[in-house]
């Protein structure tokens, strides 16, 4: 037995031609035209399974569409996922003491600082206020000011 839908899309005639219009215009993101056929399909009364079968994406994504379309309206289509927001993990005194720890000389039984030691290092100092940090941090880091772990003379 099908449950009820939480999310029912029930398109206008104006918004039912909007969509048609932008699937005959030949403009549009294979992704924003995959949007305004599970649409057309739901409002059609396909099941999420059904759309899915015919746009040729999973269940799920039907499900988050309709979902989108419920909360606000046409403008779902093209409007991506909210960007996630990353705080800074270090600021300008923090990079450069990376940046200093990168120019000196490697630890004992190193030959030379790999991104991994230096994210650890890092951590250890005192004077930094940092509880963890990936080596991709500390990859985008250098990369910002130039720095390179091979060569020998720029550090």
């Amino acid at each position: 037995m099908p449950r009820t839908q939480k999310y029912v899309v029930d398109l206008s005639a104006d918004e039912r031609a909007e969509l048609e219009a932008m699937l005959s215009a030949g403009m549009y993101k294979t992704r924003v035209l995959t949007r305004v056929r599970c649409l057309l399909h739901t409002d059609d009364g396909l099941t999420d399974e059904q759309v899915g079968q015919a746009v040729g994406c999973h269940p799920g994504t039907v499900g988050r569409i309709r979902k989108r379309y419920a909360e606000d309206g046409l403008a779902a289509i093209n409007r991506r996922e909210a960007d996630r927001v990353y705080e800074r993990k270090l600021d300008g005194r923090a990079e450069a003491h990376l940046i200093a720890l990168a120019c000196s000389e490697p630890p004992e039984g190193h030959s030379r600082w790999s991104l991994h030691l230096l994210a650890d290092q890092l951590v250890a100092l005192n004077e930094i206020d940092v509880e963890s940090i990936s080596h991709e941090t500390v990859r985008q880091v250098l990369k910002k000011h130039g720095c390179t772990l091979t060569d020998q003379k720029r550090g």
